[in-house]
């Protein structure tokens, strides 16, 4: 199929790196691997980050990009398909549902986030547009069974559908791990809200700890990275070292020379960089909060603590730096976990089932 695939909170070519643009550059390699012709049809953001923020100027854009959009169409054919990644409250899709009814063209969304205590002030508006969107879709498919409750109430459950969250793994898988003992290792941006709140967690967790042998590695940088500094304070901070951002190369490389991965994972989605550092062989101590269950499995590929138990999180890191047969036989079950279950090659081919049946319904 010839897809337009269009993601509204940050396209795949965004300069600044996270989790959202990650899955869609995933998403995209994997319709590829299926054999499916993908283009980012827009680069347009429909994000607002608060309430007060100028909406009639956005939906003027949103308006003259969907114009230039069908121009093109009418003059070089339609795709078969419009998928649309990750529209939420405060990124909704005001390109695609017009066009695809205007163009008769199946709309499938992916990770729609939709929960109705959102249905407040200016983003009453947006959410509307979200659940429009999952509701014309001919598939809507969940990344998280979060965001599948979300939408049950409102959907046929005929058009939902499960897709794990997975990684190209091979840049991990291929490198033999090489753990030095008691090297911690996280990746994450540096940036208020969850991010600062994660960091906090880890930085308590490790005081608690400051008498067992351990170095921090950090793979992060951002606006918050003053404070995130600040939060180790003098008695640990020699024992951290703060490596900035790296590319993905450099952040295989570092993973597979480290023994535990820390990130406790608040507000996570489900959080990727968890994907990655179990298929370097790290077993993962983490929290089990938001969507993070998602991509660890726990006593097989990490341990998850009780949502904001800071002893019970520290403890967790403890026992693995303790105890090197658990730690060796979660590093093995992290590895075996992404192979068999979370590489883009399953994804793809889940992925190509959904669109392919979903559009031979529609036809």
């Amino acid at each position: 199929m010839d897809i337009a695939f269009y993601a509204p909170l940050k396209s795949p070519s965004h300069p600044v790196p996270s989790g959202d643009r990650l899955m869609a550059r995933q998403l995209i390699a994997a319709l590829e691997l299926a054999g499916h012709s993908v283009t980012v049809v827009s680069e347009f953001r429909s994000f607002l980050p608060a309430a007060d923020s100028p909406v009639g100027e956005r939906d003027g854009k949103a308006t003259e990009e969907a114009e230039r959009i069908s121009t093109g169409w009418e003059g070089a054919g339609k795709p078969d398909m419009w998928i649309c990644y990750h529209p939420y409250y405060k990124a909704p899709d005001l390109i695609g549902i017009a066009l695809c009814r205007r163009f008769a063209i199946p709309y499938v969304t992916v990770e729609t986030s939709y929960s109705s205590r959102r249905n407040l002030g200016q983003w009453a508006q947006a959410q509307d547009l979200v659940l429009e969107g999952a509701r014309m879709a001919a598939a809507s498919i969940c990344l998280t069974e979060r965001d599948l409750q979300g939408l049950e109430p409102y959907i046929p459950k005929d058009r939902l559908f499960r897709l794990a969250p997975f990684i190209q793994a091979d840049p991990y898988l291929t490198r033999r791990p090489a753990p030095q003992p008691g090297r911690l290792i996280t990746v994450a941006m540096m940036r208020s809200g969850d991010k600062l709140s994660s960091y906090a967690a880890l930085a308590a967790a490790l005081h608690e700890i400051a008498d067992l042998p351990w170095t921090l590695s950090v793979i992060g940088d951002g606006p918050a990275r003053t404070e995130v500094e600040r939060l180790f304070g003098a008695e640990i901070a020699g024992r951290v070292e703060w490596l900035g951002q790296k590319n993905q190369d450099e952040i295989a490389a570092l993973l597979s020379t480290a023994s535990i991965y820390v990130w406790p994972g608040h507000g996570e989605a489900y959080g990727l960089a968890y994907l990655e550092a179990q298929a370097a062989g790290l077993p993962v101590v983490a929290e089990s909060v938001a969507g993070v269950p998602e991509a660890v499995a726990n006593g097989r590929s990490g341990l998850l603590t009780p949502p904001g138990d800071q002893y019970a999180y520290a403890q967790a890191i403890a026992l693995l730096l303790k105890d090197a047969q658990e730690r060796q036989r979660l590093a093995r079950g992290a590895r075996a976990f992404v192979a068999a279950e979370r590489d883009i090659s399953a994804a793809s081919a889940r992925l190509d089932q959904i669109i392919t049946s979903c559009r031979k319904d529609r036809s």
